[in-house]
């Protein structure tokens, strides 16, 4: 790919991979749209795309450091209402992310050659905007405060998480929703994910770290430079969700499944008849 197209793919990661719309299916649509000739099989895309994860992930410990600090002390030293509290939100973090880090480990590869085609991620982007959309009206009255979020509640977000995994279906976009369903607000259900997307993005770029030593001499610059521009993007992107999300409670989803929806249809459209 040349320079443009990496910096145009790092600045769409960096939005896409937290906003509720699908990481893999822009990843997958745009070049297919643009016509673009992008080697995906190449030795220099690994460290590309390692780098892009790894600045997303450095963007969410920087936005949450307090979070993630938090957790830290209360497991160390704190003690008391607050910091039983805290602890209860790490560990459900922590069962959150384990169906995903399963079912990524052994069935990532056979998903992503299955459902890789561009029709197939506009198929599942539409169905990604129809799962937001049905999440803002099934929830019921009743809210439940982070710190009260059940075991079993967690990990059910984990198991929505594993829908990423299909190109299309957004990793956020599935943690946000059940953990709408599970009884928390826009604000709190976008935290949880974005808590919970922290160790699987950056475990997933450690696991593909090997592979990057391996192909060190395919390192450039331009590595480097869409790794900052996605990292600093990411920040902003969650910056602007956790705000939407504080001061749009009613029907907050809905402004990224209609997205969706038209996104992936109208790509679908492209697609079939061009």
């Amino acid at each position: 790919m040349t320079d443009l197209q990496a910096i145009i793919l790092a600045i769409v990661q960096g939005i896409t991979e937290l906003f509720p719309i699908s990481s893999l299916a822009h990843a997958v649509l745009l070049p297919a749209l643009l016509g673009w000739k992008v080697d995906e099989s190449a030795d220099s895309f690994l460290p590309f795309l390692v780098v892009m994860h790894l600045g997303t992930a450095i963007a969410l410990l920087a936005y949450f450091w307090r979070s993630w600090f938090d957790f830290a002390a209360a497991i160390l030293f704190r003690r008391g209402p607050r910091a039983e509290g805290e602890r209860r939100i790490f560990w459900r973090v922590v069962v959150a992310t384990i169906p995903a880090v399963i079912v990524g480990f052994f069935l990532e590869k056979e998903l992503k050659r299955a459902f890789g085609a561009p029709v197939l991620a506009a198929g599942f982007l539409i169905a990604n905007g129809v799962m937001l959309f049905a999440a803002e009206r099934l929830k019921g009255r009743q809210d439940r405060a982070l710190t009260r979020l059940r075991w079993v509640d967690a990990l059910a977000i984990g198991l929505w998480q594993c829908l990423a995994l299909i190109p299309g279906f957004s990793r956020s976009g599935a943690t946000m929703a059940g953990g709408y369903l599970a009884g928390l607000n826009h604000e709190d259900a976008a935290r949880f994910s974005f808590l919970t997307a922290t160790p699987v993005i950056l475990g997933a770029a450690v696991l593909e770290a090997p592979k990057l030593l391996k192909h060190h001499d395919k390192f450039s610059g331009v590595a480097i430079l869409a790794g900052a521009v996605a990292g600093v993007v990411a920040f902003i992107s969650v910056a602007l969700l956790m705000r939407w999300f504080r001061q749009t409670e009613v029907k907050g989803f809905d402004p990224f499944a209609l997205y969706c929806a038209i996104a992936g249809a109208g790509s679908l459209a492209w697609l079939l008849l061009r």
